[in-house]
């Protein structure tokens, strides 16, 4: 699919091909097989004679997916040839010049942006709480709530065990210490809003649009933490509401209308700004756009990300992985799941013809050994209608997240339920198989008690020193990161592969709504 825009491009872009266009599925493409290539060529030769990328990219990603799992050092080779094919290929667009993503990093780095800072007048939360369905759970009762989490196979062990120890340290929910960089700070799956509750001071990145950062500064105020606003510069390179050398916004409003930076087309002077943070902080990735634009979102900060951590030792990485992509689940997970498949009882016969149709099938199929031993299954969850770009968009953090952990570098990179966020509901077809899905083992989160779990999992990432985001600790194979704490709403041990019950996930869906 070509850019609709044509050349017609400011900041991150994907390149020109020969005939000016900037096709999306070319790109996207060209950089998984070039991930692949060195691992097992025969997977790269099957991508690049896939001609219909749109419709075909689903197996291709599998394979990947499996040959990284087999075999560790290919989990990073696949990672860091990935990473390095997209930074050959992107381009930063500006001035009508089309430079590399790391030289228009370097070009363009003079201020840009002042910064103002909302602090928030409300006490501390000195513990974690989780709106769950109307109610707000703490203590035993959310340790009960994720104890049937676990029974049910939403979540895997590790993730309860992530958040008992929260539970038993309300110590480590003072976040007073810490510095984050949010992308995307008013996102809905950001982690924003809890973490200004207890007590960070969030540095936000956002569009300039004034009713982002008017609902962010509202939410600051109501909070312990604080909110650092990158704010454009006047001619003479001031905020526009300086007095007397010293900053003096009017209002919240006025800081609003004046607050916002532009990840796809400001990178550079983002960069700068972040660069003004001068003690360790923690950069966390959570843009999102539809289509295409995610791909840029995700570039834009990959070079932000590559930029910083090549020059400080003092960044922590953080990522949300989607449920709806291929994992590296363990054999506990696949053995539950296949003890469903075969207590399915009566529903197994009316099923069995549907088969034919590729309706119901099993979860795992299969197992594979790899290279040290370990058994494991393939989870599948590719949803077709995200498509390829939200696939690639995806791939890039996770890639990122691999090589900088096996560079010395703390990866927060935790697995998020699948939630109603505005984009699925808008979508009819994900919006209804959402809506059915718990007829088959799936839960499906709110936004509000997935931000808050994501948080949470993310402070327990940066106190536990023997969390899987801590280099120091020993995985098996790298994409274990992926694993260790997975809520995955039930998807690695639902009896069905997921994609064999989408459609009827989505009937009876409809048909309940309309009920």
């Amino acid at each position: 699919m070509a850019d609709p825009v044509g050349t017609s491009v400011e900041g991150v872009a994907f390149p020109e091909g020969g005939d000016g266009r900037r096709s999306t599925s070319a790109t996207g493409r060209a950089v998984f097989a070039d991930c692949v290539r060195n691992v097992d060529p025969a997977i790269a030769a099957h991508i690049e004679h896939t001609s219909d990328w749109r419709d075909g990219y689903i197996g291709p990603l599998r394979e990947i997916s499996l040959a990284s799992a087999l075999d560790g050092d290919a989990a990073l080779a696949v990672s860091r040839d990935g990473l390095a094919s997209a930074h050959r290929r992107f381009v930063f667009a500006r001035d009508g010049e089309q430079l590399p993503l790391s030289e228009a990093m370097r070009r363009w780095t003079a201020p840009r942006f002042g910064s103002v800072t909302v602090q928030g007048v409300a006490q501390r939360e000195q513990e974690l709480t989780l709106p769950y369905k109307g109610r707000r759970l703490f203590g035993d009762d959310l340790r009960r709530q994720v104890e049937t989490w676990i029974a049910k196979g939403i979540a895997e062990p590790g993730f309860g065990e992530a958040i008992d120890l929260l539970i038993a340290n309300p110590d480590w929910m003072d976040l007073r210490d810490v510095d984050i960089a949010v992308l995307g700070a008013g996102a809905e799956l950001a982690p924003t809003r809890s973490l200004l509750r207890w007590g960070a001071k969030v540095h936000g990145v956002d569009l300039p649009r004034p009713e982002i950062w008017q609902r962010l500064i509202a939410t600051t105020r109501n909070t312990a933490g604080s909110l650092r606003i990158p704010v454009g510069l006047d001619a003479e390179g001031q905020p526009p509401f300086v007095v007397g050398g010293q900053v003096h916004p009017e209002d919240d409003l006025t800081v609003a209308d004046g607050a916002g930076a532009d990840l796809l087309r400001q990178t550079p002077e983002i960069l700068t700004w972040l660069r003004e943070i001068d003690q360790p902080f923690v950069l966390g990735t959570y843009a999102y756009a539809d289509g295409a634009a995610h791909v840029l979102l995700s570039m834009a900060s990959e070079a932000l990300v590559t930029e910083l951590t090549s020059s400080r030792d003092d960044i922590t990485l953080a990522y949300l992985a989607t449920p709806t992509d291929v994992f590296m689940v363990p054999l506990a997970a696949v053995e539950e799941s296949r003890r469903r498949w075969e207590s399915r009882g009566i529903g197994g016969l009316f099923q069995t013809p549907l088969r034919l149709l590729k309706q119901f099938e099993p979860n795992y199929p299969r197992t594979y050994t790899a290279d040290d031993g370990v058994v494991f299954g393939l989870n599948d969850s590719l949803v077709p209608q995200q498509g390829p770009n939200y696939a690639l968009a995806k791939r890039l953090q996770r890639w990122r997240a691999l090589v900088a952990r096996a560079d010395g570098i703390p990866v927060s990179l935790n697995l998020a339920p699948a939630t109603r966020t505005a984009s699925v509901v808008k979508n009819r077809a994900l919006s209804a198989a959402y809506a059915g899905a718990g007829r088959f083992g799936v839960e499906v989160f709110e936004p509000a008690t997935s931000t808050t779990l994501m948080a949470a999992l993310l402070v327990h990432d940066l106190r536990n020193p023997a969390a899987a985001a801590n280099p120091a600790t020993e995985l098996a194979n790298p994409m274990d990161l992926f694993a260790q704490a997975a809520n995955h709403g039930g998807l690695w041990r639902a009896a069905y592969e997921p994609r064999s019950v989408l459609g009827i996930a989505a009937l009876l869906g409809m048909f309940e709504a309309r009920a």
